[in-house]
């Protein structure tokens, strides 16, 4: 049997409603249990109450209702009965208590349509728990609470890193995607769920008391009727003591221009279910996005290291009259600091550089791969050290590289033992020799931020043994624990003490002193540094 129930007849819509209390309420008020969104409806307007098992009609209201066109103040309600609530003929009500079967009444359909709803919100909740995609989970949201609601539009606004609300998505009914970064709406709502974590039901916009101004734009498209959810996690606290806590991503917001089932309690329940599941998912996929970006970056970390380490020449170097060793450890995937071996053209000299760009990461590498091409076209024709400098100094100032500079040491050691070199700001590299240790500090300022820079260059003579050691600051800056710095002074004296072994030798010793200085503490530069013997010049 069929209990009584109240068939609401609107100018575009029909539903049914059970009257499954003893005490009815109808009214503008979103608490009554028919919520009718008329101006001309009072907010407590009337209420059908059942006694001694008749139901019967009585009004509260300022403009009246209507039982058969005749105004009541009270009355016995009959099956078939219409109900009008004030002057306005927006809306109908037919009692109804037939008490006949539940085939082919309008309860029973209902009871169907809720029915298939409910179906559809599992399948569509099935879907979104199998996709990383945010863009396509943000989608299926949408489409499906449009059609689970029969609201007109549907927006998802996410919260920024700074907690603003960014539109995100916007979907109109049939699946519709919806243009634009922004919409048309009052976004008062949607600040106000997000800010309190409390959804918001709006019944008719004209009539949310002191908010017309705020929703003006939204009246005058025709929009009344508004369902707004906020988007937020439930996270469980693993200390003991805590509690569960809730983040809040966003919201979900759906509008119409006629009152459908938004108001009504299967379709809340169901939207917020949908609501928790959707803001799980999202957080999820943008998880999985930001970790997909994390791994795309590394990957593209790893093939710039890669080619950077393919720029670089091999660490050891065996020519006429002499030898050298190199090697370069950026403090990141890829570094600032370079090294580099030539072979003079006209046959007669060897040419080595070291330098170290400022900064790190990929705007360091790509400064330095920029500086070693130019030296590699121009070193190997024989320019002289200091010209040299001047063409990468001017070619580096060319590229504009904003707030980029590099320090350089040049050097050309001929098969006499004549050694001519122009140090462009950089570390003053070390020769180690029987009369002691000796800076080589000639050159001039760093490349890239003084066009008419001039260079100096000074020509020295070495003996057959002599060690020349250079270095970036990442070497002579290294810090322990107790935060002083590794210095020049502990270089020269890694040197002197080894400087009767092979320059591999030398180099190694002293990058393990360095290590074991630092005693494990984070390397905070690239650390570069390049040791070169003079053997004497070769027999004819």
């Amino acid at each position: 049997m069929l209990g009584a129930r109240l068939e609401v007849i609107e100018k575009d819509a029909r539903r049914v409603v059970p009257i499954d209390k003893s005490l009815f309420t109808i009214g503008r008020r979103e608490e009554c249990d028919l919520c009718v969104a008329n101006r001309g409806v009072s907010r407590e307007h009337a209420e059908i109450v059942l006694e001694q098992g008749q139901y019967v009609l009585r009004d509260h209201s300022s403009t009246g209702t209507f039982l058969n066109d005749a105004v009541v103040k009270e009355s016995t309600l009959a099956h078939g009965d219409r109900i009008r609530l004030g002057a306005a003929d927006e809306a109908t009500l037919v009692f109804l208590n037939d008490g006949g079967t539940a085939a082919a009444t309008p309860a029973t359909e209902s009871g169907l349509h809720d029915l298939r709803q409910m179906t559809a919100l599992l399948q569509g909740l099935r879907a979104i728990g199998s996709t990383h995609a945010l863009d396509e989970i943000l989608s299926l949201v949408l489409d499906l609470t449009i059609e689970f609601t029969g609201a007109e539009r549907g927006f998802i606004m996410l919260a920024d890193a700074k907690g603003h609300l960014e539109f995100t998505q916007g979907r109109a009914r049939g699946r519709v995607p919806l243009p634009g970064k922004t919409f048309e709406t009052s976004r008062r709502i949607p600040e106000e769920v997000f800010a309190t974590g409390v959804a918001r039901t709006v019944g008719d916009l004209r009539l949310d008391a002191g908010m017309q101004d705020a929703h003006m734009g939204t009246i005058a498209l025709g929009i009344r009727h508004v369902l707004c959810l906020p988007l937020q996690l439930v996270r469980v606290q693993h200390k003991a003591g805590d509690s569960s806590s809730q983040k809040r991503i966003g919201v979900l917001y759906l509008d119409s221009r006629r009152e459908g089932t938004l108001l009504s309690e299967t379709t809340r329940a169901g939207v917020e279910t949908l609501a928790k599941e959707a803001a799980d998912a999202i957080e999820n996929a943008r998880l999985y996005r930001e970790e997909l970006e994390k791994l795309r970056l590394e990957q593209e970390m790893s093939i710039a290291a890669q080619i950077q380490r393919a720029l670089l020449p091999t660490g050891r170097y065996s020519g006429p009259g002499v030898e050298a060793a190199a090697a370069a450890v950026p403090c990141r995937a890829i570094g600032g600091d370079f090294f580099d071996y030539v072979e003079l053209a006209d046959g007669g000299g060897f040419g080595f550089t070291l330098g170290d760009v400022a900064g790190k990461g990929p705007p360091a590498a790509l400064l330095t791969s920029a500086i070693q091409g130019v030296f590699s076209t121009r070193a190997p024709d024989g320019e002289s050290p200091a010209q040299t400098i001047a063409t990468i100094n001017k070619a580096v100032i060319r590229r504009a590289v904003k707030a980029r500079f590099a320090t350089m040491m040049y050097g050309v050691l001929r098969l006499d033992g004549t050694l001519t070199y122009c140090n462009a700001g950089h570390n003053p590299p070390l020769l180690v020799n029987r009369a002691g240790v000796r800076r080589l500090e000639t050159g001039g300022l760093v490349l890239g931020l003084f066009p008419e820079a001039a260079y100096e260059e000074e020509t020295i003579k070495l003996e057959r043994g002599d060690v020349i050691a250079v270095f970036s600051d990442g070497v002579s800056e290294s810090v322990n624990r107790a935060e002083e710095q590794y210095e020049e002074h502990r270089i020269a004296a890694c040197v002197t003490k080894h400087a009767d072994e092979e320059p591999s030798t030398i180099l190694e010793r002293l990058l393990d002193d360095v290590r074991a200085f630092c005693e494990g503490a984070p390397q905070p530069d690239d650390l570069t540094a390049m040791i070169l013997k003079y053997q004497g010049p070769p027999a004819s």
